[in-house]
């Protein structure tokens, strides 16, 4: 896995040893470049800015450094990380589609994208299957209790494990890794999310974390389940504008519009 971390420079001790001499200056200049800190993305940040990541949203919120339309595609590449927390239900089932394909893009071969989304299997045995067997107001009130979880917030779709995992194959990753809330084998990745939690039922967590990273050739959903959900012309248009987007960006007749706050510096 990519190392997030960026490295200290050398000890100053170090310098004191070196011969003055041509080869060795220029292990001397290699040596004393700094690396160039890793460039973490951290998706519809809301007011939730985390320190040393570029936090991007769609509006300008305090602690926001980009204002994207992450629709539009991501104008980065090589990037070490992103992190999208409660974002992904946000999207069109084809929106968010083209969204992972386009974080496969913009992350450097061993980067990682972190997600974490409602699990959908959750909510149905929390909010409607639990109560099957109560009376028949509570029953009512149980059928709401469902379509808000589908409808309310801004939510378009919502994820089980398998589509979850289907999606990200879908979009080209090649390994996944499902973990917990606040939880990773990667420092950089370990206690992010801030969404308020849920008690998890017996089986089921409420909130489905997962890790993805690698380049795999895409395992693509068949057109007949995406078709029988969504106008089927819906996701080759999608993919046709961002192949655009990045086309035009590519010879320089496109910038995307954005309005960046002052640069921050990065907490220790």
């Amino acid at each position: 896995m990519l190392a997030l971390e960026s490295q200290r420079p050398h000890p100053r001790s170090f310098w004191s040893d070196v011969v003055n001499t041509g080869s060795t200056m220029r292990l001397f200049r290699r040596l004393s470049e700094e690396e160039p800190t890793p460039t973490r993305l951290h998706i519809g940040c809301g007011t939730e800015a985390i320190p040393g990541w570029v936090n991007i949203d769609n509006r300008e919120l305090p602690g926001v450094d980009r204002v994207l339309n992450v629709k539009r595609g991501l104008p980065f590449k090589n990037v070490a990380a992103i992190f999208a927390e409660h974002f992904l239900e946000h999207l069109e089932l084809e929106d968010g589609l083209a969204f992972l394909s386009e974080c496969r893009r913009a992350l450097a071969p061993d980067g990682i994208l972190r997600l974490s989304t409602p699990n959908l299997d959750w909510v149905l045995q929390t909010h409607y299957l639990e109560k099957a067997g109560l009376a028949e107001e509570a029953k009512t009130r149980a059928c709401f209790d469902l379509n808000r979880a589908f409808h309310a917030w801004g939510h378009r779709f919502l994820y089980n494990r398998e589509m979850l995992t289907a999606a990200l194959r879908d979009a080209g990753f090649e390994t996944l890794i499902f973990g917990r809330y606040g939880e990773s084998e990667v420092p950089a990745l370990r206690g992010l999310e801030r969404h308020e939690t849920w008690h998890d039922s017996e089986k089921l967590p409420h909130v489905l974390v997962i890790e993805a990273t690698g380049t795999a050739r895409a395992r693509v959903l068949p057109e007949d389940v995406r078709n029988g959900y969504t106008d089927p012309g819906h996701g080759i248009v999608m993919r046709l504008k961002l192949a655009a987007i990045r086309r035009l960006r590519r010879i320089g007749l496109l910038q995307q519009k954005h309005r960046a706050t002052p640069a921050k510096p990065a907490r220790p």
